[in-house]
């Protein structure tokens, strides 16, 4: 009997439907960047004020005809926008724009991550890593606008007061570390809404604490906010008191030495002090991940997140870090009290103490 003779036959609609899996894989990278383009140079924003054709879009907002008909027909054909025959012309859905608003950032996001893809494959052999300040810049400035939105819904209204006693700790004037806070939107979010409280925020990635200082100013909220270039375990402590609040938003997976770092935190913080830990929404086991957001942080994981990890210290607790595995590390660094306070369709939020 043959080689081909012993092969399985091949199920048909399994084949088809697969390959037009394939197909949409296709078209979600190269629409990332499409979308990208439409986000860069207004297309969206100038579809909101209603129906236009090619030459109309194009008019207002001081692009070429040429390239905005295979624009609009890439996302015509995405779903992106709806095109009508009859009048010739396309519509942005407001229930699209609306998701596109806060969605930007993240085809910025995805576009630089891919940009590493060759590197990254070199170290599925030689294991090394790739330390965060090493990727494309659209990384830090998308990142800062993916994460922006989903900060500004929950992180007052929601993910503060599901802390024990801890609203009224920041309206009486607590102090506060934002640890690997990038650009500082979070600093900066928390800053405004508890004017009484001192905030400072650390992250190891210098261009990002320049970005971080200017926002503070034109936000109005530099003499209350101090940002410096420290790694999460080598930041000093504000005062002799502690931290009553140290922050790590969507950054504790990313870290070589999540232990040291949360034990840094520990040693840091005030009497009844307490860590605020943000990470992705995950499950416990492989099959609870078997989703398109876990796909999507997975991807991150290999990309940007465990290579950072294993260039910064070795221990990779990846994107989609189960619970367990977090409270094993917030244990391990001291903090017994641990438990997840709230959370969303996106991010878990945990709580720990001492």
């Amino acid at each position: 009997m043959t080689t081909a003779e012993q092969q399985v036959p091949l199920d048909e609609a399994t084949l088809q439907a697969f390959l037009g899996q394939v197909i949409g894989d296709w078209g979600g990278t190269l629409g990332c960047a499409l979308a990208a383009i439409g986000d860069r140079l207004g297309l969206y924003a100038a579809l909101q004020t209603g129906p236009l054709t090619v030459d109309e879009l194009a008019a207002c907002t001081r692009t070429t005809p040429r390239y905005i008909r295979e624009w609009l027909l890439n996302q015509a054909a995405g779903g992106y926008v709806r095109y009508d025959p009859q009048t010739d012309r396309y519509t942005l859905p407001p229930e699209h724009a609306a998701v596109l608003g806060q969605a930007a950032g993240g085809f910025r996001l995805m576009l630089a991550l891919v940009r590493a893809e060759p590197r990254i494959a070199e170290a599925f052999h030689t294991g090394a890593g790739m330390l965060w300040g090493e990727h494309d810049a659209g990384l830090f400035e998308g990142t800062e606008r993916f994460f922006r939105s989903g900060y500004e819904q929950h992180l007052v209204q929601r993910w503060i007061p599901a802390l024990d006693g801890m609203p009224a700790k920041l309206a009486a004037g607590a102090t506060v570390a934002d640890v690997g806070c990038g650009h500082g939107t979070s600093t900066i979010i928390m800053a405004q809404a508890f004017p009484q409280a001192r905030f400072f925020g650390f992250d190891n990635h210098p261009p990002s604490i320049v970005r971080a200082r200017e926002a503070a100013e034109a936000a109005g909220v530099a003499e209350r906010v101090i940002f410096e270039v420290a790694a999460a375990h080598q930041y000093p402590v504000a005062a002799s008191a502690g931290y009553d609040l140290i922050a790590f938003f969507d950054c504790l997976h990313d870290m070589g030495d999540p232990v040291g770092a949360l034990r840094h935190a520990a040693d840091s913080l005030a009497t009844d002090g307490t860590v605020l830990l943000v990470e992705p929404m995950a499950g416990e086991r492989i099959e609870d991940n078997l989703n398109p957001l876990a796909r999507v942080s997975a991807g991150a994981s290999v990309l940007t997140c465990t290579p950072n990890a294993l260039a910064s210290g070795g221990r990779a607790l990846g994107t989609l870090a189960s619970e367990t595995a977090l409270r094993t590390v917030a244990a391990e660094a001291g903090l017994r009290h641990f438990r997840r306070a709230a959370e969303t369709p996106f991010n878990r939020v945990f709580e720990a103490k001492l």
